[in-house]
């Protein structure tokens, strides 16, 4: 950095793990081979896909700042490493080649919308870094204060494991908050329909009341109509499940309430 006269951006995420010990044990938990072509987003300068090039077949890396991207091919080049892949760009939006797992550390402000682009694929799995908060509510069971609609998706997405927590002094520049590795698995041939999301917004927007007054109060996003309608569809749903407390609330519960809904939207 020092060489190129470059600052590290806070508000880009960039922040560069370079605790040695902490890349070996994420590098380790991907069982990487030879067979592997791995997707690394948020590259930086190299710190963990130089590493992961030494045990990967093949490493698409991905990295937005043009300026750090010249800096990382410098680095490839110096170390005669010709099985990375670079891509310049936002990973949200590029078209991702084939890969089969992904080792990453996100950057921070693109978590969700690139958690959930890559559930669209076909992959082994992931290892992954997130802030140690959204990481929490990952993997946040039915009860915990931490349980959200994010928790929810993640139990219908996919298999999810906290691996283990990283130090704020493992990164250079340190962020503000600790980090956690996520294992993140996907589960074949899940299909969710827009739905299923909107109705669990709708109840998370209100997660420690009844279903029933969670439902009423955000029935807006759900369907055009004025109360008294609502009320009276509300009505025709599992007398129970409106009973529950979302925060509460088994991804089935939700499932069987999304389906109810719609159901009873379709006929009125």
């Amino acid at each position: 950095m020092k060489k190129h006269q470059i600052k590290l951006s806070k508000r880009k995420s960039q922040h560069y793990l370079v605790n040695s010990s902490i890349l070996d044990q994420i590098i380790h938990s991907a069982e990487l081979t030879p067979e592997d072509t791995v997707l690394d987003i948020g590259a930086g300068i190299g710190t963990l896909t130089i590493p992961l090039s030494q045990v990967a077949g093949k490493v698409i890396a991905i990295e937005q700042d043009s300026k750090i991207v010249q800096i990382l091919k410098e680095r490839l080049a110096e170390n005669e490493i010709n099985n990375v892949e670079v891509l310049e760009g936002d990973a949200v939006r590029l078209d991702l080649p084939q890969f089969n797992k992904v080792v990453s550390n996100l950057p921070y402000q693109i978590s969700s919308p690139i958690t959930f682009r890559l559930l669209e694929f076909d992959f082994d799995f992931a290892i992954l870094m997130y802030q140690l908060e959204f990481a929490e509510r990952m993997v946040a069971s039915p009860g915990n204060s931490k349980y959200s609609r994010l928790s929810v998706m993640m139990r219908i997405y996919a298999q999810v494991e906290k691996l283990f927590t990283v130090p704020r002094v493992a990164f250079v520049p340190p962020p503000r908050v600790s980090s956690a590795v996520i294992k993140l698995t996907p589960k074949k041939g899940v299909k969710v329909d827009d739905f299923l999301l909107r109705t669990t917004r709708a109840l998370f927007q209100h997660k420690r009341k009844k279903a029933k007054k969670a439902l009423l109060d955000s029935f807006h996003e759900l369907a055009t109509v004025d109360k008294k309608t609502a009320k009276k569809l509300v009505s025709k749903l599992d007398p129970l499940l409106m009973e529950e407390r979302p925060f509460q609330m088994e991804t089935e519960s939700i499932i069987k309430i999304s389906n109810e809904l719609k159901k009873v939207l379709e006929l009125s």
